[in-house]
């Protein structure tokens, strides 16, 4: 839309007195997607009959004569042509004056020239349409948790010049009920990121199927990632949550916390031991164990989400914290808070939220509840 609304604005400003341009929609109609200067004038143009044919290196313009008004309106139509396709039509409208040959040759290379332009940016659209598509689907379809988990997570790109990136989430299914809910975010961004976040994703699918703790988990990934001396470092969070027992365990490696809505809608943040990023080799991972209820809405993020240039860490964290969903909303409902809370669509980096809550158990008499297990009525343990 800018290279036709620019190309008309040129023409009407050096060339004629009105210009237009009509691009061809997929079903072949035509349809006005930019005018400039006196558009009054482009009214005289349909209908018309070519009175004169010219020809410029073999292309062809279509200069018509009409009356507007009393006054003899000169139209010239030129196509937009690109190799073996025509984008649409060019129309060049000038009152009383007809065009010369240089004026015409004008108007036929700035259509060429337009035309170039208009083929590159279809192509980058479809490119980025193709390339968000396997974005989202390696980001936005993570395995299935248990049913006794209630799950949201989204994905938002930073800026519509996003193509890839190496933040994303994923939940994984567990022995005993039980399941492991992850956000990473591998350094900088592009292929590169991209392809370094599938790698860590797959190989984490794999360790966490031997039921190691989180903390362990990350200790292998990390000892794994650093003999890779190609892949970049990652930042990462993993929590295993066990609605059972009411309890989840929490293990990061160079991540933000995440933070846990209450019923009320009120959150706080997690204390949590934070380790080295994955791929230095460093390991020193510790785990948090915290009791969770059905009543409790955790939510792990990526750092696009609350930080902001130039503002201290604790004032993003401190804005998250602050977002109040409306009391009694689901899961998908506290995602949608927080992201227009903080209006993560127009974020400055890639954005990858994931939202889980414990789904409310029957009664039961199994005695089966967190009475034992660490960090009963919500005080966090540290497990190393």
């Amino acid at each position: 839309m800018t290279t036709c609304q620019e190309l008309a604005g040129f023409l009407s400003r050096y060339v004629c007195d009105a210009a237009a341009v009509d691009l061809l929609t997929e079903d072949g109609a035509s349809e006005r997607v930019a005018t400039a200067g006196a558009v009054g004038l482009l009214e005289a143009a349909p209908g018309a009959s070519p009175s004169v044919r010219a020809s410029d290196g073999g292309h062809q313009l279509s200069e018509w004569v009409t009356v507007a008004g009393g006054v003899p309106v000169h139209v010239l139509s030129v196509p937009l042509p690109d190799r073996d396709r025509v984008y649409g039509m060019l129309t060049a409208v000038r009152a009383r004056a007809g065009f010369g040959d240089h004026e015409a040759a004008t108007v036929h290379f700035t259509a060429r020239l337009a035309a170039v332009h208009l083929g590159h940016a279809r192509q980058l659209a479809a490119t980025e349409d193709t390339v968000s598509h396997l974005q989202r689907a390696l980001v936005a379809e993570p395995g299935r948790p248990h049913p006794n988990l209630e799950v949201a997570g989204r994905y938002l790109p930073a800026g519509p010049r996003a193509l890839v990136g190496g933040d994303w989430f994923e939940t994984i299914r567990l022995h005993y009920g039980r399941t492991l809910l992850v956000v990473g975010d591998v350094m900088g961004h592009g292929l590169d990121a991209a392809v370094d976040m599938n790698a860590y994703r797959s190989t984490l699918r794999d360790v966490a199927s031997t039921d190691l703790a989180p903390h362990r988990v990350l200790r292998r990934l990390d000892a794994l990632a650093a003999d890779d001396a190609a892949r970049r470092p990652a930042t990462c969070l993993l929590v295993r949550v066990d609605p059972a027992r009411g309890v989840a365990m929490f293990a990061g490696a160079g991540h933000l916390p995440p933070a846990i809505f209450g019923a009320d809608g009120s959150a706080s943040l997690v204390d949590l031991p934070v380790g080295p990023p994955l791929g230095t080799g460093v390991g020193g991972y510790e785990a948090v164990t915290r009791a969770v209820t059905p009543q409790e809405t955790l939510l792990m993020f990526t750092d696009g989400l609350v930080e902001r240039r130039g503002e201290d860490i604790d004032v993003s964290l401190a804005r998250l914290v602050g977002v109040r969903p409306p009391v009694g909303a689901g899961v998908d409902a506290v995602v949608d808070a927080v992201v227009a809370g903080l209006d993560a669509r127009h974020a400055e980096d890639d954005v990858a939220v994931l939202a889980a809550r414990a789904r409310p158990r029957p009664p039961t008499d199994a005695g089966a509840t967190a009475s034992g297990m660490p960090g009963e009525a919500g005080e966090p343990t540290v497990e190393r």
